[in-house]
């Protein structure tokens, strides 16, 4: 796995050989900052929730991101994500929590943090998803005119949990790749 653009560009970076994660594919990674690279600006701060290796938290800060918060609850994924980041020279840029998502999240409304980019990428078959969303707006965790995307391979079931819940928050692009997909959410 590779950073695709960027300052690190074409650095290698290392993934969790793990049953309980997998790395968001190249391609998929690819189009998905094709889509939404006017949103990256250098002030842009992110949250890259269920960081596992980083991989997408590192390609905002290759891309220019002012800052990425990386979180997961795999003391081995944050272990990996710290090597990745001194490997890109991207740490300074960068705070690792580990942890329980809510606890997380909890954690970061203490601390003030505001994004304008969450990323929320689950373990697949934990349904988990919208109710980290709607804890991000319970806490007011990201900016009003924020975005946020799921990575899931559930779809359908995400799609009709967004629309039963009362997120503020709607639709307005879904990319399917393979198994994954891609849920685009804003205001």
């Amino acid at each position: 796995m590779r950073v695709i653009s960027g300052s690190a560009r074409g650095t290698k970076i290392n993934s969790i050989d793990d049953i309980s994660t997998r790395p968001t594919l190249d391609r998929v990674k690819e189009s998905f900052f094709n889509i939404i690279r006017n949103y990256i600006q250098d002030d842009t701060i992110v949250l890259d929730l269920f960081a596992g290796s980083g991989a997408i938290g590192i390609e905002f800060l290759s891309r220019g991101a002012a800052k990425v918060v990386f979180a997961d609850n795999s003391p081995k994924a944050k272990e990996m994500i710290c090597q990745n980041l001194e490997k890109t020279h991207l740490k300074d840029k960068a705070k690792v929590f580990l942890g329980d998502y809510k606890k997380v999240l909890n954690k970061l409304k203490e601390d003030e943090e505001v994004f304008d980019i969450i990323y929320l990428d689950p373990p697949y078959k934990q349904d988990i998803a919208v109710d980290a969303l709607l804890k991000i707006e319970e806490l007011k965790l990201i900016r009003d005119d924020g975005l946020i995307i799921i990575e899931t391979d559930e779809s359908d079931r995400e799609t009709e949990e967004l629309k039963k819940s009362n997120t503020k928050y709607n639709i307005y692009d879904i990319r399917k790749y393979g198994r994954a997909t891609l849920i685009f959410l804003k205001q």
